[in-house]
């Protein structure tokens, strides 16, 4: 029996749907670029056949869009909002035991047709162990570790990502096998899954 964050016992498949949305931190090694305007025009008709002059064109109205400013590094832009819960940096191995984490999961995520294309294509742009290592810094800091994050923040990160719930809820369940095998006790794992729940609306995209 799997024990949740409410200490009642929950199996796998129940256990899962309640977690989906807690896994939005390991897309943000996916680029991202901003549109930062949008423009409207309007222009007005001509003016009738018998009036001595066209009437004038209406001018064309701009619109800007706020200009969203990246987070780059540091605990805030890793996704902290308080004290990290007790215990979890230790239940998870610490530094080498996050980094062996994370290096499971992003070798999972690769293999599984749901997401794998999409990991396939940021390797393009950014090495695999690059994407390992930010991914074990932002989880060690998150936890409490004594580590530093350099990456971006979520928002930022995937503002121009499609990224739906059907690929955000394999990547959960990806994460959570990649626990499993580690022996990672279900208890921690809530633990994890709901400090990482919060980011989830800046990580889906397509709604």
């Amino acid at each position: 029996m799997r024990v949740a964050l409410s200490m009642s016992p929950l199996d796998r498949p129940y256990r899962s749907s309640l977690l989906r949305a807690a896994m939005p931190t390991f897309f943000a090694f996916l680029p991202a670029t901003l549109v930062s305007a949008a423009l409207m025009a309007a222009s007005a008709t001509a003016a009738a056949q018998a009036a001595p002059e066209p009437a004038p064109a209406a001018s064309a109205a701009v619109a800007d869009a706020p200009a969203l400013v990246p987070i780059p590094g540091g605990p805030e832009a890793a996704g902290v909002r308080g004290p990290a819960p007790e215990g979890l940096y230790q239940a998870l191995g610490e530094k080498a035991g996050i980094a062996a984490l994370m290096g499971d999961m992003v070798d999972r995520a690769l293999k599984d047709p749901r997401i794998g294309p999409m990991f396939e294509n940021s390797f393009k742009q950014m090495r695999p162990q690059a994407l390992k290592d930010s991914l074990a810094a932002q989880i060690c800091v998150l936890t409490g570790g004594p580590c530093e994050y350099e990456g971006t923040d979520m928002k930022y990160a995937h503002a121009q990502l499609k990224i739906d719930k059907a690929q955000f809820n394999a990547l959960v369940e990806v994460l959570q096998d990649a626990m499993d095998a580690r022996g990672i006790p279900f208890t921690q794992q809530n633990r994890l899954l709901a400090l990482l729940a919060p980011m989830h609306r800046d990580i889906i995209t397509v709604r």
